[in-house]
């Protein structure tokens, strides 16, 4: 029986990798040198695109396969797919949401206890001797009975502030409307008001053309010079130029940052500040998790080509 073609936008690992190979036919684009080259030769062959949410699958990939079916997502985030080219193709696209909810959601909240308590310098101070040279450690900002907005309460969102909760913080959230789930906490219906009632701004909604600089100049100066925005959803929800600004002139008191402009190449700047905190984008960067989110990118597959209900569309 013939193996349907898929294009593999980029690697997975090797738990994925293998049962993917076994159940397709895959044409392994992240290994081309000449990507054009490859599309014109296999794009006509390709009935479904595996990919990773942040590599997604552009007009001009879609282009190169006119008998594309399915687009499956390795990833909550779907803003880097086209959504319109899609359409236009009537060609389906799933994700893997809530499989990441929850490991994206505790390290959010462990961002937020790092920075505020200076976790990161704090082991330097004991690994390089200055503790015994120099004394305790500078004072830091406590977490508890705190201030925490959330811009975005969908599934990530709800479980930050589920968290939250058991540090007896002052929760409030800023959606398109109240939330009947959230009776516990405050709706704010402006972002900039709730950066303002924020000690800690956590940034967890979804990425689209209307969210694109959301968090800007105006929100980020709300949060103060004592204030910590928390970014664990994408890049492109804040302006970077303006939370790099505000960083350096000491407007915003802190960041801890998963994601980036042009990850992995972020900008330099970041690097030379001592108040914002790095990661490499690993929110869903268990194992556990990982190995679900390969599954639900083959189970959405293969309901596809069995002509079944996908577990999780998007379109």
């Amino acid at each position: 029986m013939h193996k349907p073609d898929i294009l593999q936008v980029g690697p997975y690992p090797q738990w994925d990798q293998v049962p993917l190979d076994e159940r397709f036919t895959t044409h392994k684009l992240f290994e081309a040198t000449d990507k054009d080259a490859f599309l014109a030769e296999h794009g006509p062959t390709i009935r479904a695109i595996a990919t990773r949410g942040e590599l997604g699958a552009d007009a001009r990939m879609i282009a190169a396969c006119p008998n594309l079916e399915i687009v499956s997502l390795y990833g909550v985030g779907f803003d880097a797919v086209d959504l319109e080219a899609c359409r236009a193709q009537n060609i389906r696209v799933t994700n893997t949401p809530d499989v990441l909810t929850q490991d994206v959601a505790d390290l959010g909240v462990a961002m937020m206890l790092c920075q505020s308590r200076g976790m990161i310098g704090a082991e330097a101070w004991v690994r390089d001797g200055a503790w015994s040279s120099k004394g305790l450690y500078p004072l830091k900002r406590r977490v508890h009975g705190a201030k925490a907005g959330i811009l975005g309460l969908g599934r990530i969102g709800y479980e930050v502030a589920r968290r939250l909760a058991g540090f007896d913080i002052d929760i409030a959230y800023c959606d398109v409307a109240p939330k009947d789930y959230a009776k516990d906490w405050s709706f704010i219906d402006d972002p900039v008001a709730l950066a303002s009632h924020a000690d800690f701004l956590f940034v967890t909604l979804a990425a689209s053309e209307q969210t694109r600089h959301v968090v800007d100049r105006e929100v980020i100066h709300a949060v103060g010079p004592q204030g910590m925005v928390i970014n664990i959803s994408r890049a492109s929800n804040i302006d970077e130029d303006a939370l790099l600004a505000a960083l350096e002139s000491g407007a915003l008191g802190s960041a801890a940052l998963d994601v980036f402009e042009g990850e992995p190449d972020l900008n330099p700047r970041f690097l030379q500040l001592e108040n914002v905190l790095l990661q490499p984008h690993h929110a869903s960067g268990t194992i556990e998790t990982r190995k679900a989110m390969g599954q639900l990118v083959r189970d959405n597959l293969s309901a596809h080509f069995a002509g079944h209900p996908l577990p999780t569309p998007v379109l």
